[in-house]
């Protein structure tokens, strides 16, 4: 198979992280999470106690920021000014607060001329909420993944609980509905499917059946 640039796009819980990373590993291909870079941003933005609904303050943190994605085992590690970040990034605080940074013209930005750049190597599944319509608009195949908000919170919750964390399944599907809000609303680069994307509910696929769905899919495309 020629290398090709997969683009995967939708919605927080869609299973979009989880799907890409074994598609890509399937394909042996590089896998961009680029969720993960406006993570990092939002993990510092935490810590130096930034007001997270100031864009001047954000935009002031990013200019001093460095970050980075290495593949490591064939799994990616986030890097924020040099320190790996990888696993902090996914605490609860992060996803709630993320769809706010995410927000910000100036960050968007920044990080679309980084990501970009990472899938210059041609052979690349990247996921996000804008890479089919944005970062890259003329990849060869694009996925747009959803699921109702029930499945979607129910992930979430099933994830969460397995590292530990005591959460409630409808506060949950309250912040997911806020995020999705945020994610569609932005004047920036807002969370919409590609005309020419595929869109697959995920609702009743477990992993190996999404992915599945998906290298059907592109073998169709690709004959």
């Amino acid at each position: 198979m020629k290398p090709i640039q997969i683009a995967i796009d939708g919605p927080a819980g869609a299973g979009k992280s989880t799907v890409a990373k074994r598609l890509a590993k399937k394909l042996k291909y590089c896998y961009i999470d680029t969720g993960a870079m406006y993570r990092a941003l939002t993990l510092k933005a935490i810590k130096k106690k930034h007001d997270l609904n100031s864009n001047e303050c954000i935009k002031t943190l990013l200019s001093n920021t460095e970050i980075t994605i290495k593949n490591i085992r064939s799994e990616n590690h986030i890097y924020l000014d040099n320190k790996d970040v990888t696993y902090e990034i996914r605490q609860p605080e992060i996803s709630n607060n993320v769809s706010n940074i995410a927000k910000i013209p100036e960050v968007r930005d920044y990080m679309l001329t980084l990501q970009r750049q990472m899938a210059n190597c041609g052979k690349v599944v990247m996921e996000g909420r804008d890479i089919g319509t944005v970062v890259l608009p003329e990849a060869d195949i694009k996925f747009f993944l959803t699921a109702s908000l029930e499945a979607r919170a129910h992930r979430r919750f099933l994830e969460l609980e397995k590292k530990g964390y005591s959460v409630d399944i409808d506060s949950i599907a309250q912040e997911i509905a806020i995020r999705d809000k945020i994610d569609t609303k932005r004047q920036s680069a807002p969370l919409l499917k590609a005309d020419d994307a595929i869109e697959i509910d995920t609702s009743n696929y477990d992993i190996d059946e999404a992915v599945e769905v998906l290298i059907t899919e592109i073998k169709k495309r690709l004959d």
